[in-house]
């Protein structure tokens, strides 16, 4: 579910930077979730945050939202969705690193093997037919996505140590209220054109940003990495791309090859296997 919020949101994205700069659509978005996460204050009223957590409480925070969206968000405006979603197919195995030299968790290889198919297949979904969003810089706006990917492995390793003493809903209202202090200011520079005039499409995004994707996915995803291993919860990301082709058949007419087709089944069998999916149905027929 995660996945697929987190797919919607690289079209959602496009949508929105038609008519509204980056910083307006992004800072948006983290109000629109911070006001919702309101509603949800007496659940966290007995919240005690220990002393020593606090640092990593921020190392999160900033990691993702704060330079994880300004990366996002000038990927996007140089590059096309499709290939900012092939990007996306790094975190795996970024994490699987981080994971092994953070947290101490071990990968199998058939585990190592899944990620391989899943990402090959990610980058073959993505690139095995022609795309018809713009992409004016799209080796800049992939290193962009590249640096993000880069905050979302950090971000992952330290929600993975939190989620053990804080729950995941807790988490993510912490990423939203801070992502609204560090964002909202910014509105205020007179380099960042305000819309004179609130325009359905951009404004549907952003509210979409913030309550689905910000609220649901990242609410899903650390819900996710309080119950499994962060580099196997990873591996899901290479769904990623594939969702974001979906969306782009559904809603910009886009239509897919042979290739791209064999390439998401490439995907689905790549996660399935690492996470023994494949071998716990043999085992049980």
């Amino acid at each position: 579910m995660a996945m697929i919020l987190w797919a919607s949101s690289f079209i959602a994205l496009k949508l929105a930077f038609v008519d509204y700069h980056p910083m307006v659509v992004i800072a948006g978005r983290m109000i629109v979730a911070s006001l919702a996460f309101f509603f949800l204050l007496p659940r966290f009223r007995n919240i005690r945050i220990r002393r020593q957590d606090w640092k990593l409480l921020a190392a999160m925070a900033l990691c993702e939202p704060c330079l994880y969206f300004i990366f996002e968000a000038l990927a996007l405006k140089n590059t096309s969705a499709s290939q900012a979603s092939v990007i996306t197919t790094m975190l795996p195995l970024l994490v699987t690193v981080a994971s092994a030299l953070f947290l101490a968790e071990h990968f199998s290889l058939q585990s190592f093997v899944g990620l391989g198919l899943a990402m090959a297949g990610g980058i073959a979904l993505s690139l095995g037919g022609e795309t018809s969003v713009q992409a004016p810089a799209p080796f800049l706006g992939n290193f962009y996505e590249f640096l993000a990917m880069l905050c979302a492995t950090a971000y992952t390793v330290a929600v993975k140590r939190l989620t053990s003493r804080y729950s995941p809903l807790f988490l993510t209202a912490v990423q939203a209220w801070v992502g609204a202090l560090f964002f909202g200011p910014i509105l205020l520079l007179p380099q960042i054109p305000m819309p004179e005039t609130l325009l359905l499409i951009p404004t549907a995004a952003i509210v979409y940003l913030g309550l689905a994707v910000t609220l649901f996915a990242y609410g899903f995803y650390n819900f996710a990495l309080s119950r499994m291993d962060a580099s196997k919860a990873a591996i899901y990301v290479n769904l990623t791309p594939l969702f974001t082709m979906l969306f782009g058949w559904l809603i910009f007419r886009e239509s897919f090859t042979l290739l791209q087709y064999l390439a998401g089944l490439l995907i689905f069998f790549g996660v399935g296997l690492s996470q023994n999916f494949w071998l716990k149905q043999t085992v049980r027929s």
